[in-house]
């Protein structure tokens, strides 16, 4: 029997071949929004992505499109303020959310951005999906949870993604992802499958690429 929530699978020739190009062509930041009258038209499908700060998002973002400044990365947790969207090809934007649970903000600031969150989220018809983000150190903590019953109301799939999987020994990885599989199960909009990935060592990128462009 296949446990729940496997290991996404490496990408066919096909499939990869689709994500490459996709991330072959010029990534350019669009702009960054800050109320849901900002953002850009609806005009393609989008993936977002969402992750407590600190977890390594936007040097995923950086990763995948194979430009080292693009999103900014920055040691200070909660600098991501803004919904950043970034164009992929002539297809797709990719949405850096931003970075939820300790943030380096006033108490309204953060409640500003939660709400605009929970607008995005349950507004945009063009999403697709949402990439959770998961911390391979820590797996899923409170604060992830909340985010992702937000996605279960608003009714976007999501899939983890576990960051910074080179950072721990393989039987801790092990270990981490039993628990990030426990979390999961609780949640109707998870989809079945966890992408590991190491923006450093290359890992689960192309599986990433592949994964967005293939998504319906």
């Amino acid at each position: 029997m296949q446990m729940p929530f496997p290991l996404a699978e490496e990408p066919d020739h096909d499939a990869a071949e689709k994500g490459r190009l996709l991330f072959a062509g010029e990534t350019t930041f669009v702009k960054g929004v800050v109320a849901m009258d900002g953002l850009p038209p609806a005009d393609r499908m989008e993936v977002c992505f969402a992750g407590r700060s600190n977890v390594g998002k936007s040097t995923l973002i950086n990763a995948l499109t194979g430009m080292k400044a693009l999103a900014r990365a920055s040691n200070t947790p909660g600098r991501t303020q803004e919904i950043n969207y970034f164009t992929a090809g002539e297809s797709h934007y990719l949405v850096d959310l931003p970075g939820y649970g300790y943030a380096n903000a006033p108490l309204p600031v953060v409640e500003k951005w939660q709400r605009l969150l929970k607008q995005y989220l349950s507004g945009r018809q063009t999403l697709r999906r949402a990439f959770v983000l998961i911390d391979a150190r820590h797996g899923v903590k409170k604060v992830d949870e909340e985010i992702l019953s937000l996605l279960d109301s608003s009714a976007v799939t999501f899939q983890a993604v576990l960051t910074k999987a080179d950072k721990v020994k393989e039987a801790e990885r092990e270990k981490v992802l039993a628990q990030v599989r426990s979390a999961l199960a609780k949640h109707p909009a998870a989809y079945p499958e966890i992408i590991v990935t190491s923006s450093e060592k290359g890992w689960g990128i192309p599986t990433l690429r592949a994964t967005i462009a293939t998504l319906e």
